[in-house]
């Protein structure tokens, strides 16, 4: 068999959710958690703060999660379905709920940045984003206060200019054209825009993840011939590969991963464009599209093709 798969979660029998092995479970959630506890460590976040942290948690997601009758919420009901004492409920509950709200620079850059490249007129027919004039002229060539204009009306485009040029985002040529520093928002390593996606986009991976594997809103009239209709979780990979196969197999990856993202901003631009025409007071709904590589040095041992779990 070759070595090169694609793997998904799914469902063996899509009429109804698999139960989950509890012993199963836990060895994947321990693989899960190894790299974000190597990060805790060297953070200096230490046990007995997750420790309180994920106390708090079972609390919380079984009281907004689990128990959705508010009648059944009762300490005692919440301390057997979580193995918390009813002592330590009543603390939590006192205890504010963490804010999810983006940081500010987070949600105007990402607007900023996915209008630049979502198409005309600000990027071309490719979504590579064009030198823009700093300051209008009128004409029908388009400017970096248009760009501001298109996405808020609430800050001044000089405002919006300084920041971004503070966080490396933009820069300014010798023409006066404002350009963008590359394809996307990439936060400062270890700041708080770049901890906000860390959270986003790995909370919204597992959350996908375990809708598959827990069949979660999968009802009986969206099972049609072609299997449940499951959210996209699929990943390419290749095992005893060079150092050379490695890095050029992660180049063309991160290109074909650029283009797909591009692709989809410029369809979600266009749907958006009428965004509140479309509406109509029907609820709304948020979508993540997102990709990733990894790669690391293999375990020595026989070249089985055959990863080593």
């Amino acid at each position: 068999m070759s070595p090169f798969n694609v793997p998904s979660t799914g469902f063996a029998n899509p009429g109804r959710p698999r139960a989950v092995s509890p012993a199963a479970l836990l060895t994947a959630v321990r693989r899960l958690l190894r790299p974000l506890v190597r990060l805790m460590m060297r953070s200096g976040l230490t046990f007995p703060v997750l420790a309180e942290s994920l106390r708090r948690l079972f609390v919380e997601i079984a009281i907004t999660d689990i128990l959705t009758d508010p009648n059944t919420r009762t300490d005692s009901r919440v301390s057997l379905l979580t193995g918390v004492h009813r002592k330590e409920i009543r603390r939590l509950r006192e205890i504010p709920a963490d804010s999810r709200d983006a940081p500010d620079i987070v949600t105007l850059v990402s607007q900023i940045v996915a209008r630049w490249i979502g198409g005309a007129p600000f990027a071309d027919s490719q979504g590579r984003p064009k030198p823009l004039l700093r300051i209008g002229t009128g004409n029908a060539e388009p400017s970096f206060a248009d760009l501001v204009a298109s996405v808020t009306s609430d800050v001044r485009p000089r405002a919006v200019l300084d920041d971004l040029l503070e966080h490396g985002v933009l820069f300014v040529d010798a023409e006066d054209r404002v350009r963008l520093t590359a394809d996307a928002f990439l936060p400062r390593p270890g700041g708080e825009a770049q901890l906000f996606y860390f959270a986003r986009n790995l909370h919204d991976h597992v959350a996908a993840a375990v809708a598959n594997i827990s069949a979660v809103g999968i009802s009986a009239a969206t099972i049609g011939a072609e299997g449940p209709a499951s959210f996209l979780d699929r990943s390419v990979h290749y095992d005893n590969l060079t150092e050379t196969q490695a890095r050029d197999l992660r180049a063309y990856a991160r290109e074909a991963a650029m283009r797909a993202l591009s692709d989809v901003n410029r369809r979600a631009q266009e749907l958006t464009a009428h965004a509140a025409a479309d509406a109509d007071g029907a609820p709304m709904q948020r979508v993540n599209f997102g990709v990733y590589i990894f790669d690391e040095h293999e375990p020595l041992g026989p070249r089985t093709g055959l990863r080593r779990e």
